[in-house]
């Protein structure tokens, strides 16, 4: 290294040193894919908290019972979305996780109320709901597989399979067992590890918190979440260093199906049943929340907290507005334009950072 480099990293490092606290704020929100979520999620939360300091009355935000209530539904999603995520910044997408979701979870319960009544010692009865939960996330974990199989092997858009493949699960929930609900009970202790409480704090979000360190970890200090993102951003690029394109995007593929197994079964437990058409919708639901965490339409970039933020302004939004008693259509529009302004923010961003 030259003299004339030394002087140029040694001022460089200096100058950062130097940099004022907002203008490293300023640098991070730049520089970070969810910094712009970052924004306007904090603006919300002290939009919120005003709100509930001014009427406690009326908009009654911050008591224990409504935290309670907006972190149970937060988590499904939210552990759903996570596997989306990964997907997403591989460059692909599934429409089916929200039919999986659904006919999994049904899956499940059918297989860990048919265990129960047929074997009758206590060990295996307390056994029964976890051996239909591993089940069930193989299945997951294999469906997902075979979505990515088809998008290689054929060479079509991921988009046009998965779309085939929730009509398909669709169809199979309600001929696997039919369009009326499913009660699910499962006996302890699987009851109290997915759907207990300490406090205020539900199972679920523990299940979701662990969920997204371990991802974090995944992509940012593992070489496989290097390859979704490199396989993400740039393909030729990713061949020519040596990835595997084809199995990056299935291990992404086998994320998303395991996730939406798992998300389905933690929100049948916490509930108790299980209705067949309940999960229709959440696949965009999901999508909207990594797209408005930062997560690139077309792959290769996001983060793990963009898409914790993105779930969790989503449902800011549905609660306030449930707190406000707003007509229920809101939440689609409030969610659809919550999408553009966080796109074009995100893009704003990109290109100052140009």
């Amino acid at each position: 290294m030259s003299n004339s480099q030394a002087d140029h990293i040694r001022r460089a490092v200096a100058e950062r040193a130097g940099r004022t606290f907002p203008a490293k704020v300023a640098d991070w929100i730049r520089d970070r894919p969810e910094g712009g979520i970052a924004v306007m999620f904090c603006i919300a939360q002290i939009l919120c908290i005003a709100g509930a300091l001014m009427f406690p009355g009326e908009f009654r935000y911050l008591l224990p019972a409504n935290i309670a209530v907006t972190l149970k539904s937060i988590a499904p999603l939210g552990i759903m979305a996570l596997g989306v995520g990964i997907l997403m910044i591989a460059g692909e997408y599934d429409l089916s996780v929200g039919a999986q979701y659904s006919f999994l979870a049904i899956v499940c319960a059918t297989v860990s109320n048919q265990l129960l009544g047929d074997i009758s010692e206590e060990h295996a009865s307390a056994a029964a709901p976890f051996i239909a939960m591993a089940l069930v996330l193989t299945i997951g974990a294999l469906i997902g597989v075979f979505h990515a199989l088809i998008t290689l092997r054929f060479n079509i858009p991921s988009f046009i399979t998965t779309l085939g493949g929730m009509l398909l699960w669709k169809g199979a929930t309600l001929l696997y067992h039919g369009a009326s609900a499913l009660r699910f009970k499962p006996t302890e202790p699987f009851r109290t590890i997915f759907g207990g409480e300490i406090g205020v704090i539900h199972a679920s979000i523990i299940w979701f918190s662990l969920f997204a360190i371990a991802f974090y970890f995944l992509l940012h200090h593992h070489r496989l979440g290097n390859h979704f993102y490199a396989v993400g951003g740039n393909r030729n690029a990713a061949v020519a260093i040596g990835i595997d394109p084809a199995r990056t995007k299935i291990i992404a593929f086998a994320i998303a199906g395991f996730m939406a197994a798992f998300s389905g079964v933690v929100a049948a437990t916490r509930v108790g049943s299980i209705q067949p058409g309940g999960g229709l919708g959440m696949e965009l639901q999901a999508i909207a929340a990594c797209v408005i965490g930062g997560l690139a339409l077309n792959g290769g970039r996001g983060s793990i907290l963009g898409i914790v933020l993105g779930t969790a302004l989503v449902f800011t939004i549905q609660d306030v507005l449930l707190l406000l008693r707003a007509p229920a259509f809101y939440f689609e529009m409030f969610v659809g334009s919550l999408i553009v302004i966080a796109v074009v923010l995100n893009t704003a961003i990109r290109r100052s950072k140009a």
